[in-house]
C-alpha cells in the first residue's frame, strides 16, 4: 500500500491514500519548561487568566493574577491567522473572526480538538443576541488555519490552553476574553473616526480602557445592543456577558 505522511506542528497524521484508514498520533506536549517560565515572572498553573486579542497587530495576550491585586501580562503570542477583515461577526457563513467581550468556561474547552487543542469564546454572546447575530464554532485553537476563528501555533495554544484550564480547575469560575479590532488608544480610534464600525468600536474602548486603569476584567452586560460595565451593566434591560453554564 502507499501512504502518505503529513506532519504538522503538534500532530503526525499517516493516512493510507486508499482512505481505508488513518492513523493519528497526537504528540504531547511537555510542560515543564513553561511551568519554570511561569514561575520565573511570579505565576503558576491555577492562577486567575484573561486573554486579549488584536486583530490588526496579529497579537494574542495572556494576562494573569499572582500575589497582587492586578493582572499583570505573562506572554504575547502571534496569531497566525484570522478571518475576514476589521470589524464584528454578523452571521453564520461570514467568515469572520468576532470582536467583543467574551466569558469561557470549562464547558468551552475542547482537549480533543483537531486543531490540537481549543476553546471556544462562546458566540453569540447576549450582546450579538440581541442584534441577532449568528455564528457558531468560534474558536482560538491551533494548526495556524482559520474559517473565522484565531489560530495561533500548536506550541502557543498548548500553553494558552494549560493556563486557562487551569485558572478554571483552580476556582476562577470564567476567564474573559476580550477581542479588539486594535489597540483602542485614542489616536489609532480617531484615526478610524470614518469607518462604518468606529461607533461600535467606540463602545469596545470604555471597556478596554477599564481594564488599562483598573488591571482586572471589568464586569460586562448588554443593554439594548450595547456593552455596559460595572454597575452600568445591572438592570432589567441588560444582559450578562456569561460563560457556558
Amino acid at each position: 500500500m502507499l501512504f502518505v505522511a503529513a506532519v504538522f506542528v503538534g500532530r503526525f497524521v499517516l493516512t493510507e491514500r486508499s482512505g481505508v484508514r488513518d492513523i493519528v498520533t497526537e504528540r504531547v506536549y511537555d510542560r515543564t519548561q513553561f511551568v519554570a517560565e511561569l514561575k520565573a515572572a511570579g505565576f503558576a498553573l491555577g492562577d486567575a487568566a484573561h486573554v486579549r486579542i488584536f486583530k490588526r497587530e496579529h497579537k494574542l495576550e495572556l494576562w494573569m493574577k499572582g500575589a497582587g491585586q492586578r493582572y499583570a501580562l505573562f506572554r504575547t503570542y502571534d496569531i497566525c491567522r484570522f478571518s475576514g477583515g476589521l470589524g464584528p461577526k454578523l452571521k453564520e457563513g461570514d467568515k469572520q473572526s468576532p470582536e467583543g467581550f467574551y466569558r469561557v468556561s470549562a464547558k468551552q474547552l475542547n482537549p480533543n480538538s483537531r486543531h490540537h487543542l481549543s476553546f471556544n469564546l462562546g458566540f453569540p454572546n447576549a450582546f450579538d443576541s440581541q442584534l441577532g447575530r449568528t455564528g457558531s464554532a468560534l474558536m482560538v485553537h491551533g494548526g495556524c488555519s482559520s474559517v473565522g476563528c484565531y489560530a495561533i501555533t500548536d506550541q502557543s495554544v498548548d500553553e494558552v490552553y494549560a493556563v486557562v484550564e487551569a485558572a478554571l480547575e483552580g476556582g476562577q469560575d470564567a476567564v474573559d476574553v476580550h477581542v479588539f479590532p486594535f489597540r483602542l488608544t485614542a489616536m489609532a480610534l480617531a484615526a478610524e473616526g470614518s469607518n462604518t464600525w468606529a461607533p461600535f468600536w467606540r463602545n469596545l474602548k470604555a471597556g478596554y480602557d477599564l481594564f488599562e486603569a483598573e488591571g482586572t476584567p471589568p464586569r460586562v452586560g448588554a443593554c439594548r445592543g450595547e456593552y455596559r460595565f460595572g454597575q452600568d451593566a445591572e438592570g432589567p434591560e441588560c444582559a450578562a456577558i456569561a460563560a457556558w453554564s
